[in-house]
């Protein structure tokens, strides 16, 4: 078989794996997305994985495409992706992605895949490959997001119970029952904004450093864009009941009031991480929205032991990632 050939088959493999990831991407954070409505039982868990899918999707027609251009251009230096570094980010992401789901831990796709990146690149040639400010950027967020998650989520439940205070429960609940589905599709679409275009960014690299799009295009190809859309909103149809469970019930319990506050205020931050271009952890976003509601209850309102184990989950998630990626970049610079 011609090298010409060999390198487009290559090519055509590494974007089905990537479209994979973005499946389990979908797949593992829908809880995200869902754990505050299924968990107030504003909807059923079949009923909240189409709601939460359908926006995933509809939000390819609402973001520009920053957070793709971020991960496509921003994160390593040019020349130094090939395929080998490719398969290296994906399966590191794809293996931390399989153990945290499998043990409930709502930890971060987007970061795994960014350690992912990381750790093939500097197996490659060296943490000088790196772009400092993308990486940076993406750091600091992981602080950033949650924090800004848990401010908007404690403060939207203050202001609700002020402008509340003389309604009734049972109104109260009925009102926040119908707004909870606003709330859920916004931070679905959110979630679909954000999480799909770091795929976006992954296989815009690969079909760079692979000579089939030119590196001064400005935005990926269109059917690029739609699969990986298409993708996300299909693993979030299948989602992960392991981790709804710890996000919508273990860290806190909520009523629709509640889930309406955490889900606006991590809608809120994903909009303006977008808008930004930071490839953001959705997971980061509404833990910390979740938390920021239980707190402004009393402290005990929330799961501490819960939260801090979630918390280390975060802090291994870009190490173990690059580390899997460093030696799957080898494996595969070995073999082929």
């Amino acid at each position: 078989m011609p090298q010409a050939e060999i390198a487009f088959w290559v090519v055509a493999l590494l974007v089905v794996l990537a479209l994979l990831f973005d499946f389990m991407n979908g797949f593992h954070d829908a809880a995200n997305s869902i754990a505050t409505v299924v968990s107030t039982g504003v909807l059923k868990p079949q009923q909240a994985v189409l709601f939460a899918a359908f926006f995933n999707v509809v939000a390819i027609s609402i973001f520009q495409l920053k957070v793709a251009a971020t991960v496509g251009k921003g994160i390593v230096e040019p020349g130094v992706v090939d395929h080998h570094v490719v398969f290296g980010a994906l399966i590191g992401a794809i293996a931390w992605n399989a153990i945290t789901w499998w043990w409930g831990i709502p930890s971060s796709s987007s970061h795994a895949l960014i350690g992912g990146i990381s750790g093939a690149v500097v197996a490659k040639a060296g943490p000088q490959a790196l772009v400092a400010a993308g990486i940076w950027k993406t750091v600091a967020f992981i602080v950033i997001s949650p924090l800004l998650g848990y401010v908007l989520g404690s403060l939207m439940m203050v202001l609700v119970a002020w402008i509340c205070r003389h309604k009734s429960p049972m109104r109260i609940d009925r009102w926040f029952r119908r707004l909870q589905l606003v709330s859920a599709g916004l931070y679905s679409l959110g979630h679909g904004g954000n999480d799909a275009q770091k795929t976006i960014g992954l296989i815009w690299m690969l079909l760079i450093a692979a000579g089939f799009v030119a590196t001064g295009d400005k935005a990926p190809p269109t059917w690029v864009i739609v699969c990986c859309y298409l993708a996300i909103g299909m693993g979030t149809m299948f989602g992960g009941w392991r981790i709804v469970q710890t996000m919508g019930q273990r860290i806190t319990k909520l009523k629709p009031v509640g889930g309406f506050c955490a889900e606006t205020g991590g809608a809120i931050t994903l909009f303006v991480a977008t808008a930004l271009g930071v490839p953001v952890s959705t997971t980061h976003t509404i833990t910390g929205a979740i938390v920021g509601v239980g707190s402004t209850q009393r402290a005990s309102a929330v799961r501490w032991g819960v939260a801090g184990s979630i918390v280390w989950a975060w802090v291994l998630t870009i190490p173990a990632s690059a580390a899997v990626a460093a030696v799957c970049y080898w494996v595969s610079f070995t073999l082929y």
